[in-house]
């Protein structure tokens, strides 16, 4: 017969990473304000954003041919500072360091009427990247009208994480190499690392990867944040909530402190426990062969992203909870807007696709627990003899009786045995299947377990009722041919 044909992988790859597609080239930056409106004014009919990718792995494989990254060097006085994004470095530690020092020292005092603004202003900013950047156009758990998608991608550019082609691309990258070296957020390498450390180091461009983003860069809302990103991260994560509170509350410089600089590292560090703590913490109830993990304590942080386990089993799910009483604000968001029109065709697993991984992971526990029991030898390592071998050994041994199809020795169990011993003694060398399952008394399963572990052979004559015994203990016997 025929051999069917394989997938070829590396053309599956291919598809898988979008490099097949002449996908839009975006480029950002402050355009004619600094001077490089070319760099704004894109020919989307012949730039291709993987020709672009594909060049630039090229030149950074040449690059590094002969000698190695940074990231493969160890840590010196002289090269610490080749080590660190510094791009990062000032977003993510230097920027967060002067709030932080401005709110304690009182040169910026807190007003109430600041404080609670900058927590509304989180809220919705924080609320931009779970059901925007991450279910909207990460993973298209569901759909969204224009005026949506334009508010998540001004809200969501106000937390500071990237643009949301940039963002989404890395999260695909994520979901698609979780726990190996592609992962950007890798949290076999430490929670540190996959809170922050991948943020702020150099990554190993020989890790490279990709993944399909055709549909971000079709997303008019994608293209136009992503090529404006700076000045509108600039606009509306510092000088709108810094307007805001100035004209309300005349409070300009807590509005730049508090509902600017602070709610963004809140923010940043709230996202961050995504890749860290909900790798680490928590149960698996869908399945453990990778680091996700569901915890409610990620949830409260991330909007309901904690839900991690389920989220990387079911990813185009609109949710992450599923049970009433988990915490999950955003699916909540979702669901009104799509009560109004803004967003449709949420995407739901099935219940019972959800129920089927949960029995298999409850059985996979199971099964390990089971493996460390003495459930007795199976019958595939017993021999089989036949009425005359079976004759023969009582000769030679006391203490064998046939249950099911099945020799036990219960010689050094005649003592312990509850029903007496006499009533044992009268047993030996016969079969008594008869009287263990109910003709004098119907044997706990705690019994069957115990002589299981009494097993010796197995009569051939009644190997077919040795198979029905084990089988309604969990054992799968398979006669060898």
């Amino acid at each position: 017969m025929q051999s069917m044909e394989e997938v070829d992988l590396k053309q599956a790859n291919i598809l898988a990473a979008g490099a097949n597609k002449k996908s839009v080239r975006i480029v950002n930056g402050l355009g004619s304000l600094m001077g490089s409106k070319s760099m704004v004014e894109v020919d989307f009919d012949k730039d291709s954003n993987m020709d672009y990718l594909l060049r630039r792995d090229n030149e950074e494989k040449e690059k590094f041919a002969k000698g190695r990254h940074i990231s493969e060097m160890p840590w010196t006085l002289n090269n610490w500072h080749h080590h660190l994004n510094w791009l990062n470095m000032i977003l993510t530690v230097f920027i967060p360091c002067i709030g932080w020092y401005l709110a304690f020292s009182g040169k910026a005092p807190l007003k109430l009427s600041t404080a609670i603004f900058s927590v509304v202003y989180y809220c919705v900013s924080g609320a931009s990247i779970t059901a925007g950047y991450h279910r909207l156009w990460a993973h298209r758990s569901y759909s969204a009208r224009w005026p949506l998608r334009l508010f998540f991608a001004f809200f969501g550019a106000s937390s500071v994480e990237g643009s949301i082609k940039w963002w989404g691309h890395s999260h695909r990258i994520h979901h698609r190499y979780t726990d190996t070296v592609r992962d950007p957020y890798d949290a076999r390498r430490g929670l540190w690392f996959s809170h922050m450390g991948w943020m702020l180091l150099k990554p190993n461009p020989k890790y490279r990867a990709r993944a399909d983003i055709e549909d971000l860069a079709n997303d008019w809302i994608v293209r136009f944040q992503h090529r404006h990103y700076i000045l509108i991260m600039a606009l509306m994560g510092f000088v709108v909530p810094m307007l805001c509170c100035g004209y309300l509350f005349n409070d300009y410089f807590g509005g730049l402190v508090y509902c600017g600089i602070i709610r963004v590292f809140c923010i940043q560090q709230a996202t961050f426990c995504i890749n860290s703590l909900a790798h680490y913490l928590g149960d698996q109830p869908f399945d453990d062969k990778r680091t996700p993990r569901d915890n409610w304590i990620t949830a409260l942080v991330t909007f309901g992203e904690g839900y991690h386990n389920f989220h990387h089993e079911f990813p185009t799910d609109y949710r992450n909870a599923i049970k009433w009483y988990q915490y999950d604000p955003t699916k909540v968001i979702i669901y009104c807007c799509s009560l109004v029109g803004l967003s449709y065709d949420l995407k739901k697993f099935s219940q019972n696709a959800i129920q089927q991984a949960l029995v298999q992971q409850q059985q996979k526990k199971l099964d390990r627990q089971r493996a460390k029991l003495n459930w007795g030898p199976p019958l595939t390592d017993l021999p089989v003899w036949d009425k005359q071998e079976f004759l023969k050994q009582c000769e030679e041994r006391n203490g064998l009786v046939v249950i099911s199809g099945i020799v036990h020795d219960v010689s050094g169990y005649i003592t312990e045995h509850p029903g007496g011993e006499t009533l044992l003694q009268a047993a030996l060398g016969k079969d008594a299947t008869k009287a263990f399952n109910g003709g004098v008394y119907r044997h706990s399963n705690a019994a069957h377990n115990v002589l299981g572990t009494m097993r010796v052979a197995v009569v051939k004559e009644g190997e077919q009722q040795a198979i029905r015994f084990a089988a309604r203990r969990g054992e799968v016997y398979k006669k060898e041919q």
